[in-house]
């Protein structure tokens, strides 16, 4: 793939710096839950109404259609804008949508993307369960055949936003008797339907954006199985891919931007040790440096990701690869900050350092741990034996 900048991408860079300095939300995003939503949804449906929303979206399907280098530029000028993060629109942007667009009827598609484009409703994942996280084969959720519905009942967990979400996908097991991969369907599930009762998890920096989520004989018409009966794992394996690959090219061209930050803090608070400014000290001064080469490493790993990506309307296991350097980078740079700032980063603000390092615990757990996502690169990337 080229990736020199023609004249015409860079007439384009700068349409997009200027669309996004006059448009992105400048206040911070609010904590509570349905406002939160309503900040998200306000935003997509901002960037849909300029002809920005989906920019990996086919035009077909109301996306921008750009290609891989212009989505390349979208998500630099984002960063640089500081424009807000997806928050709760990011399943159905990066997941629901583009399995959709991959997988789903026409009929399905034709209900289901305008209203996620538009900024009209919020998409959840119902995927891991108490049992099944990192090996989500072994997912227990049962839907029976009822007519012309399945009958769901089980429980799944760690649901982002599931509180404020009106759709789902959700991965359920109809066939028991199948092999462990097998047997499983993708459906949609309408989250306000009877029978699903949701329960919020408070977690360690003080909020609750992952739930549990109870089904209790709750009935989903047919109509909403994507793809096959019974063949949800491979409808779900691309789910994933999007999620480990091009989902988070936005945060990892932010983080570039966030150690630059750190650099510059690093220029103006003291030192730990207590002699000259943080920047002074040796090991800081390392780590930083360490940091920015391994930051600018995530970047290149990106751009091959979706160079390949060009070849491919799926993203392959390399995906798994950024999704553990990405999750290693964002707990090295939130200790990072935290260990310059010494004690005066204890302070609990909304958008405060301590819970961007709390938060980064869960970063190496999200989206399949990297314990797995290991044996992923190992099995199908290297073609090392299976893992016994």
């Amino acid at each position: 793939m080229d990736l020199g900048y023609s004249a015409e991408d860079l007439r384009f860079r700068e349409e997009v710096h200027a669309w996004l300095t006059e448009n992105a939300p400048r206040k911070p995003r609010p904590v509570d839950p349905k406002a939160a939503r309503e900040h998200d949804l306000a935003w997509q449906r901002t960037q849909f109404e300029g002809g920005w929303a989906g920019v990996s979206w086919p035009a077909e399907y109301g996306g921008r259609g750009l290609s891989l280098l212009q989505q390349v530029i979208w998500y630099e000028e984002y960063a640089r804008a500081r424009a807000p993060h997806i928050g709760c629109c990011f399943v159905g942007i990066n997941h629901a949508g583009p399995t959709l667009i991959a997988r789903a009827s026409d009929e399905q598609k034709a209900l289901h993307l305008p209203k996620i484009l538009g900024g009209e409703v919020v998409w959840c994942q119902g995927f891991s369960e108490p049992s099944a996280g990192s090996d989500l084969a072994s997912l227990k959720t049962r839907a029976v055949v009822d007519g012309d519905h399945l009958v769901v009942n089980g429980q799944k967990i760690w649901t982002s936003y599931a509180d404020v979400a009106d759709y789902q996908e959700l991965l359920v097991r109809t066939d028991p008797d199948a092999a462990k991969h097998r047997g499983i369907t993708w459906v949609i599930a309408d989250m306000r339907a009877p029978g699903i009762e949701i329960r919020p998890i408070r977690t360690m920096d003080g909020r609750a954006e992952f739930c549990e989520v109870f089904y209790d004989n709750v009935r989903i018409p047919l109509a909403n199985v994507v793809g096959k009966m019974n063949d949800g794992w491979s409808v779900a394996m691309s789910t994933l891919g999007f999620e480990r690959g091009t989902g988070f090219m936005a945060e990892q061209i932010a983080m570039a931007r966030e150690v630059d930050e750190l650099v510059d803090l690093a220029r103006k608070s003291p030192s730990p040790s207590g002699h000259g400014m943080a920047i002074d000290d040796g090991e800081i001064a390392w780590r930083l440096a360490k940091l920015r080469a391994e930051v600018a490493s995530l970047r290149a790993m990106t751009l091959v990701s979706v160079s390949r990506a060009k070849r491919s309307s799926v993203p392959g296991p390399e995906g798994s690869m950024i999704k553990i350097f990405l999750a290693d980078r964002r707990q090295q740079l939130a200790r990072l900050a935290m260990d310059i700032l010494g004690p005066d980063a204890l302070v609990m603000e909304p958008e405060s350092l301590p819970r961007s390092y709390l938060r980064a615990f869960a970063a190496t757990m999200g989206g399949g741990t990297s314990e797995i996502q290991r044996n992923i690169v190992g099995e199908r990337v290297l073609g090392l034996p299976k893992d016994r």
